[in-house]
């Protein structure tokens, strides 16, 4: 019940929203007013003492002067109908002030403003919209008076001009979507090949120690039976085989890359990625809630460089915030929140980058099965929210 009353209020501002004027428009149709009411108050003043009963009155031509500077108020926001305002007001010139020898310059103000707004409806109509203005300029001019029928079509150059330049902004906003695609669609192949990499890592680091352990078992037992030395044989060949293979077929990863000896981080290294964002001019607040478990090498991997990308997104978008870093450790699963108040001085758009962070984040977060959002806070800020799940790390 409390919700309908307001239900009309979106109406009411898309409405206003369509009838909003453009400052340009609006400067231009007073100019056009202006010169036009001069005119009318000139030709309102008899110039004889007995002037004829057909000499137009003041308020006529001042109407007049309206009705034709008015359609260029709409022409930003509503071509369409400026146009047919703009149609309107030569026929209105035309047949009051035709007659009485008084067409200029009323008449000739008219067709300048229905050129500009022909010119408005071919850059923003579309192609039915343009070719319907065509016919009806043509046509419309050939009825009223058949010796304007040639006139009329060069009339129609605003309008074609118009429908280029709408085909050249068309063509230019489709590459421009299809380039972010493409980058959309790169930074995914990047942050993959990088998860790949830090994956290839750690397999290949739990493979060596399978093959170590192999290696080492049999000396751990006195007289191991023949079978138990050959048995952990095989497990050292196959874990070193399998270390082979997936050196062949991932290492291609690190073309153009060198080698990254050092170990992975993982939630170990909080505070240097939390001192880091406090340098950059966040304040940061971290919470942490349960006992940290002994996490899988992937899933510590992963929850590091999701904080990591979510911190620098603040510093990126909303520098000299206000941070807070929430770490649940559930059964099964780990929650990482990160929220970041509205900036105090907030950084250019373009400076923002293309939000491919967040492509990253949610790779890695699908990679091991678990979900990633990311969005505005209802009162200002914003706000990232990884679920990781995961299993009992082996010992």
């Amino acid at each position: 019940m409390t919700d309908e009353p307001s239900a009309p209020a979106p109406r009411r501002g898309r409405i206003r929203s369509r009838l909003r004027m453009g400052p340009v428009d609006i400067v231009v149709a007073l100019d056009f007013l202006i010169a036009l009411l001069f005119f009318a108050i000139d030709n309102a003043v008899p110039r004889s003492p007995n002037p004829s009963p057909g000499h137009p009155s003041g308020v006529l031509l001042i109407l007049t002067s309206f009705i034709t500077a008015a359609p260029l108020t709409l022409r930003d926001r509503r071509p369409l109908a400026a146009w047919l305002c703009s149609a309107g007001a030569i026929l209105t010139a035309r047949a009051l002030l035709l007659a009485q020898g008084l067409s200029l310059p009323y008449l000739p103000g008219a067709v300048v403003i229905y050129l500009l707004c022909l010119y408005a409806v071919g850059v923003r109509g579309g192609n039915r919209v343009t070719a319907g203005a065509a016919v009806v300029t043509v046509v419309g001019a050939a009825v009223v008076d058949a010796s304007t029928a040639a006139v009329a079509v060069v009339m129609l150059v605003p309008l074609v001009v118009g429908h280029l330049v709408r085909i050249r902004r068309t063509t230019r906003e489709a590459l421009a979507e299809q380039e972010a695609r493409h980058a959309a669609e790169t930074a995914v192949l990047e942050e993959r090949q990088r998860i790949a990499r830090e994956l290839h890592d750690v397999v290949a680091h739990h493979m060596s120690v399978i093959a170590i352990q192999a290696e080492a078992a049999p000396y751990k037992v006195t007289d191991p039976p023949p079978e138990l030395a050959e048995s952990f044989a095989e497990i050292r060949a196959s874990a070193l085989a399998g270390l082979t293979e997936l050196r062949r077929v991932l290492g291609v990863l690190r073309t153009g890359h060198t080698p990254d000896t050092a170990p992975q981080p993982g939630l170990d290294r909080l505070e240097e990625v939390v001192a880091s964002a406090r340098s950059g001019g966040l304040t940061v607040e971290v919470r942490s809630t349960g006992e940290p478990p002994p996490l899988p090498q992937g899933v510590a991997l992963s929850a590091h460089r999701i904080l990591q990308e979510a911190l620098s997104n603040a510093m990126k978008h909303a520098p000299d915030a206000s941070v807070t870093v929430d770490i649940a450790y559930r059964a099964g699963s780990l929650r990482l929140r990160v929220v970041n108040g509205p900036g105090t001085a907030p950084r250019p758009v373009a400076e923002s980058g293309g939000g491919h962070g967040l492509v990253g984040m949610r790779e890695r977060a699908s990679m091991l099965g678990g979900s990633l959002a990311a969005g505005p806070e209802p009162g200002g800020g914003f706000a990232v929210t990884a679920v990781l799940p995961y299993e009992k790390a082996p010992a």
